[in-house]
């Protein structure tokens, strides 16, 4: 089964935090997804570079709306998806302790999402954002 990893990000957001949404799921995904991260490489000189992601991973405009929409959808119908969110609970905390207590005190309808993560059966996370554009 083929697979395929994307990500779905606010177009709104300035850049910088796209720029950090889009890293912040980047890790997540880099630690849960066996295999994603490549081998380091060695170049004609010698020199070794860390490996990279060994899968293209577009990068998708969304807005508040549809990314919520999303987001609810694949938690509710596609378990077999991994399913990466950050939130403004995420981006409003300065560490991970402080992340974890506001959580604790959200509930999933007052989280406004700046992105998300989809990786999976390309068949189904085609289906789910087919008709996403780049984000540019």
């Amino acid at each position: 089964m083929e697979r395929k990893c994307v990500m779905v990000i606010d177009s709104e957001l300035p850049m910088g935090l796209i720029a950090n949404t889009a890293a912040v799921l980047a890790l997540t995904l880099g630690k849960k997804v066996e295999g994603i991260i490549g081998p380091e490489v060695i170049d004609v000189t010698g020199t070794i570079h860390e490996g990279i992601t060994t899968m293209p991973i577009p990068i998708l405009k969304g807005d508040k709306s549809n990314i919520k929409a999303l987001r609810d959808t694949i938690g509710a119908e596609h378990p077999d998806l991994l399913l990466v969110d950050f939130s403004n609970a995420a981006q409003t905390t300065k560490n991970y302790e402080d992340y974890i207590h506001k959580m604790a005190q959200c509930a999933q309808d007052d989280l406004e999402y700046l992105g998300i993560a989809i990786y999976g059966e390309k068949r189904k996370v085609n289906k789910l954002t087919g008709s996403l554009g780049l984000l540019r």
